[in-house]
Order: C-alpha cells, then structure tokens, then sequence
C-alpha cells in the first residue's frame, strides 16, 4: 500500500508547485494568471517578455516531475505513480484552486525520468511532427498519444498505462487547441497573433 499511496503524495505536492507563478512574482513581475492566457507554463511566463524565466520554468515544471520519479526509483515505491501525480498536480495545483497548467513540460520530465529512452522518442515525434506542421500544440498531442504506444513497445506496460493517463488529460486540457486545430485557427510556431488566439497551446 505505502508504495502507492507515498508516490502519491510526493508526486502530487512535488507537481503542485506553480514555478511559473512563484518566478514572475519574485522578479517583479506581478501575477502570471493576469497575463496572456492566464496560464502558469513557460508559453505564458514568455509573454512577459522574459525569455531567461520562461526557459527556468519550462526546466522546473518539467524537472518536478523528474524528482518525483526518481525519489520514488530510489525508496522502492512505484515511479511510475509518482510520474503521474506530478503531472496531476501541475494541472490541478491545491494552492491554486486546481487551476494549473496544461502539464507538458511535467509530462516530459517524468517520461524521461520514467524511461529515458522512450523519452528521446517522444522527443523526436514531438520535433517531427512541428518541424512540419509549426503547431506547437498539435507536436504536444502527437508526443503524448505516442508515448503509451511506445512504452508498452519497449516493455513497460505499467509505464504505458500511467503515459495513457496523462496523455488523456493532456487532450482534455488542450481542448480548445483542438478547436481552434479543426477550424484553422491555432497560431503556428513563431506567428505572433493577438487577443484570444495567442493562448498557451501546451504548457
């Protein structure tokens, strides 16, 4: 039981830690939720126009998920629990009334932590697929739905089953990416659009 329940716990209130927020509130920056799409990820904290804190962020959301891993690897719990934990805390943080991100970052870090080697993969379907569709949010999508496939591919079938999780919610929380994908709507990479159409397409 405890090695459920602790991965759990750990990963969950490693996950819960809104970096994005915290950095930007340190350096001055005011509440990151009042910008942009009012998202914590590193896609918002750029829009700041700090590149240096967006790239700090996209590192901790996703190393979050990494330690929390690796903790549990060592403690003789199930990693893969703590993985999926992580990244359910990033989505829904308590501190934040559940209004987290949209747990990319996370969900790579844990999968490289999880499984290195499905982790370069994932990498490369995410770098394919915007190398030829320049959406940011569709190379997300595509990384996460490959990710269980790929880990059960290589022996893992616990892995693929918490990736499966997280990939479920990474597309419930990028439905509106989805929307705007289907209507042609969904900014490229790059592009720099206004209003409404430049939310966070995946972090």
């Amino acid at each position: 039981m405890q090695d459920v329940l602790f991965p759990l716990i750990l990963g969950y209130l490693f996950g819960s830690i809104p970096f994005g927020l915290v950095l930007t509130k340190l350096a001055g920056l005011g509440d990151i939720r009042e910008v942009g799409s009012g998202n914590i990820g590193a896609t918002n904290v750029l829009r700041t126009g700090r590149k240096d804190l967006a790239l700090a962020t996209l590192l901790l959301d996703g190393g979050k998920g990494a330690i929390a891993v690796l903790i549990a690897y060592a403690l003789g719990w199930r990693p893969e629990i703590a993985g999926a934990a992580a990244f359910l805390g990033h989505c829904f943080p308590i501190w934040l009334r559940f209004k987290g991100g949209k747990g990319v970052a996370t969900f790579m870090g844990t999968l490289f932590a999880l499984h290195f080697l499905s982790g370069i993969f994932a990498g490369a379907v995410w770098l394919a697929t915007a190398k030829i569709t320049k959406y940011s949010s569709l190379s997300a999508l595509m990384a996460a739905a490959a990710t269980p496939f790929i880990l059960f591919s290589m022996g893992k079938p616990a892995y693929s089953i918490a990736a499966l999780f997280m990939a479920a919610l990474i597309f419930i929380r990028h439905n509106t990416n989805i929307l705007r994908l289907l209507q042609g709507q969904e900014p490229k990479i790059g592009n720099k659009t206004d209003g409404d159409a430049t939310q966070a397409q995946s972090k």
